[in-house]
C-alpha cells in the first residue's frame, strides 16, 4: 500500500506532537517531517516533497497563506490543507486563494481531518459543509460583480479599463502614466473619457465606481 506523505506545519509543540501521534496512527498515512514556522514548512517541502501539508495559519516567521502560496508556485503538486480556529471568511478565502486544497477548524473530529488529508492526496478539494455553502455564496457574488462590471465598463476600452482600475487604487495620473508607460496628457484624456463615457463627475466618483464592482479595493486617499 502507498502511504500519503504529510509533513505538518503548526507552532505549538504540544499540538504538533498530538497531530503527529493522531496521523500517523493511520495506515496509510506517514509523517515525513514536523515544521514549527512557515519558513521551515517551505524548506522541508523542498527537501521531502510531501504529497499534503497540513498547514496552520498562524504561523511564525512566514505565515500560513504566504507558506502556502510560495510552496504551491514553488511545488504546484503538493496538496495543502490548512488546519485552523479561523472560521472567518478572510482567512478562508484568503487561504483558498493562495492555492489551499482543504480547510478544516481545529475542533473538527479527528476523522474529518484524516478525510481532508486523504482527498487532497486524490486531488480533490474538501471543505466542511458550512464552508462550502460560504464558498459558493462568495465565488455567487464575484460572478454577479464581474458581470454587471461587463455591462457597466462596455463602452470602456481596454487602455481606459487599465486606467480606471490605477485610478480605484487612488493613483495620480503622473503615477498611471509612468505605470502605463505613457504621457501624462495621455492618461488626462484617458480620465476625461472614462468620466464622459461612465456619466461621472470627477475621478474620486470612478475610483469609487470601480471599487464598487470589485475592479479594486476602496482607495484611502483619491
Amino acid at each position: 500500500m502507498t502511504r500519503i506523505r504529510l509533513l505538518i506545519a503548526e507552532d505549538e509543540t504540544v499540538v504538533r506532537y498530538a497531530l503527529s501521534q493522531l496521523i500517523g496512527a493511520e495506515e496509510d498515512i506517514q509523517v515525513v517531517g514536523e515544521a514549527p514556522d512557515g519558513e521551515m514548512a517551505v524548506a522541508l517541502a523542498r527537501r521531502h516533497r510531501p504529497d499534503v501539508i497540513l498547514m496552520d495559519l498562524g504561523l511564525p516567521k512566514l505565515d500560513g497563506i504566504a507558506a502556502t502560496r510560495q510552496i504551491k508556485q514553488e511545488i504546484p503538486d503538493c496538496a495543502i490543507v490548512v488546519l485552523t480556529v479561523h472560521d472567518d471568511d478572510d482567512h478562508l478565502f484568503g487561504a483558498i486563494k493562495a492555492g489551499a486544497d482543504g480547510y478544516v477548524l481545529k475542533d473538527s473530529p479527528p476523522e474529518q481531518l484524516a478525510r481532508a488529508i486523504r482527498a487532497a492526496a486524490a486531488g480533490e478539494c474538501f471543505l466542511p459543509g458550512p464552508l462550502t455553502r460560504r464558498m459558493v455564496a462568495e465565488f455567487n457574488r464575484i460572478s454577479g460583480m464581474r458581470a454587471a462590471a461587463k455591462e457597466v465598463f462596455a463602452e470602456l476600452t481596454r487602455r481606459e479599463m487599465e486606467v480606471l482600475e490605477l485610478l480605484g487604487e487612488g493613483m495620480r495620473n503622473r503615477q498611471i502614466a509612468e505605470r502605463l508607460f505613457i504621457s501624462e496628457k495621455t492618461v488626462k484624456n484617458h480620465v476625461s473619457s472614462i468620466l464622459a463615457k461612465l456619466h461621472l463627475n470627477d475621478r474620486t466618483e470612478a475610483a469609487l465606481l470601480a471599487a464598487r464592482h470589485g475592479l479594486t479595493d476602496p482607495p484611502s486617499d483619491v
